[in-house]
């Protein structure tokens, strides 16, 4: 086949991996189509850890028609046992001739291995279609798998201006209603939600999912309170939810509060001496607690405290056409600061879109000196 038929069919494989997203966690989001004759005779998607591959799906609807075709997949077959068999034994036993990946799998246990197999096994194998696409699908997955770490989101929605609020605190609402249906998207899509303590005391946010559709998945609410001080009937820990939520706190906190928290249902991280929490420390602890992705959504404090440590993966800011003003309204971003534009953190491989009245500017940090 040519490449552009490869192309045609690789994005329809993207767009049956993206129906999983938020779900899959710590697996990543794939699909899979085989086409014989230059139909597509058989598709499917991973849904959730534990499930069945993207590739089975695909091949148990192909059935037969699999013998002598294409499979098309946006990362490569496994090749190892997990919590379920290798794909490559079951591409190889369905008879596919030619599988066309858009990329290899980072899982060191895998990193090109399953491709070698179906080689052996006189299989064709294509690489690298649409690999960028695919790259930043799975770009949750490809840091998690690589580093140990979660992969972080910083999200903001300010004014024209830079402000997140008011001088007397107010900011609802800031942006219009489709950045905010964005925004609970994002949610949906992500293990994790964090906020500072001050977003909690300020706003008391239930930092719940509210799709304009209805449903959607919360994420762990997780708190950063170097003093324990989130009060025991904060939404966060009293709002009916299926996800928990964490408390990150230091070893200085008082142990009494420490103690209400936990009574009240939170799970208490502790992240540090202090005095103030361990930001990369406590991303370590939340792998350990099964997330791969975290929402920043806090305010300045919180924001400027992960931009300093350098824990930002990517930034999504909404920026609404209305001017605030105030020396005394926040922005988003506080902190010291850098000394000179040239040492600022800087945006990269930029997604600027129109979200009703506003502006949405998503980007992927890279940090310079200071």
């Amino acid at each position: 086949m040519d490449i552009q038929t490869d192309r045609l069919h690789m994005k329809k494989v993207l767009e049956l991996a993206v129906k999983a997203r938020g779900r899959t966690s710590p697996n990543p989001l794939v699909g899979a189509c085989v086409v014989k004759d230059g139909e597509i005779v058989g598709s499917g998607y991973h849904r959730a850890a534990g499930t069945p591959h993207a590739e089975i799906h695909a091949l148990w609807e192909a059935g037969e028609q699999a013998r002598g075709a294409t499979l098309y997949v946006n990362l490569e077959p496994c090749c190892h046992h997990g919590r379920t068999g290798p794909c490559t034994e079951a591409v190889i036993q369905a008879g596919i001739a030619r599988v066309v990946a858009a990329m290899a799998d980072p899982n060191p246990l895998v990193a090109g291995k399953g491709m070698g197999v179906l080689q052996a096994a006189g299989i064709d194998v294509t690489p690298g279609v649409l690999e960028d696409e695919a790259r930043e699908l799975n770009e949750v997955f490809i840091k998690y798998i690589t580093t140990g770490l979660p992969f972080v989101v910083a999200k903001a929605a300010v004014s024209l201006d830079g402000k997140i609020a008011t001088r007397t605190g107010k900011s609802k609402w800031i942006t219009g209603e489709a950045a905010r249906a964005y925004g609970h998207c994002l949610r949906d899509w992500y293990d994790a939600i964090l906020v500072g303590i001050g977003t909690v005391l300020a706003d008391d946010p239930a930092l719940t999912t509210r799709l304009p559709g209805g449903g959607g998945r919360d994420p762990v609410r997780v708190i950063v309170d170097s003093q324990a001080r989130t009060p025991a009937g904060a939404r966060v820990l009293t709002q009916s939810s299926g996800a928990g939520a964490l408390i990150a706190t230091t070893a200085g906190a008082p142990p009494a509060r420490v103690e209400l928290l936990r009574q009240a249902g939170a799970r208490v991280l502790v992240a540090g001496a202090g005095p103030r929490v361990d930001l990369p420390g406590l991303l370590k602890m939340l792998v350990q607690e099964g997330i791969t992705s975290v929402l920043i959504e806090g305010g300045a404090g919180i924001h400027g405290s992960a931009l300093t440590e350098g824990i930002v993966d990517k930034a999504v800011w909404f920026i609404s056409p209305k001017i605030i003003g105030g020396r005394e309204a926040p922005g988003a971003v506080g902190g010291e600061g850098v000394n000179d534009p040239s040492e600022a953190a800087e945006l990269e491989r930029l997604k600027i879109s129109r979200l009703g009245p506003d502006l949405c500017v998503e980007g992927y940090l890279k940090y310079r000196g200071g």
